[in-house]
């Protein structure tokens, strides 16, 4: 049961980054997360919705365009974090960023990420 609430907390947390409107970015990243989620990204250490909204919208904003972002791969839920790899790509076959993240749930919602992504790369033709 822990594994279904964190794998539907982070698919809402991904579904942010592919909204079909910026408007609606903060409304599924307050479905996912705590108010005073504390956010370790490519950045540092930032806390509450916002600083996470401000990631999201600058991913959606990508200079290649927007791109989509899916989870590929299950949940990993050993004890209370959870973790799960992801890829980002660009349209038309542009930059890939791949990478893990780990969170934390409280009350089944994520009060803490930890982004840990790869390189860039081209995706495989």
């Amino acid at each position: 049961m822990q594994e279904e609430t964190a794998r539907s907390a982070i698919d809402t947390f991904i579904s942010a980054f592919n909204a079909s409107d910026d408007s609606y970015v903060t409304a599924l990243l307050s479905q996912a997360l705590t108010t005073d989620v504390v956010f370790w990204g490519p950045l540092g250490r930032s806390e509450g919705i916002e600083a996470v909204e401000r990631f999201v919208l600058d991913i959606r904003r990508h200079p290649a365009g927007t791109g989509t972002m899916v989870r590929c791969s299950a949940v990993d839920m050993p004890d209370e974090w959870a973790r799960y790899q992801w890829v980002f790509t660009t349209p038309d076959g542009g930059p890939r960023l791949a990478g893990t993240d780990v969170v934390h749930l409280r009350r089944s919602l994520i009060d803490q990420v930890i982004v840990c992504a790869g390189e860039i790369e081209p995706s495989a033709s």
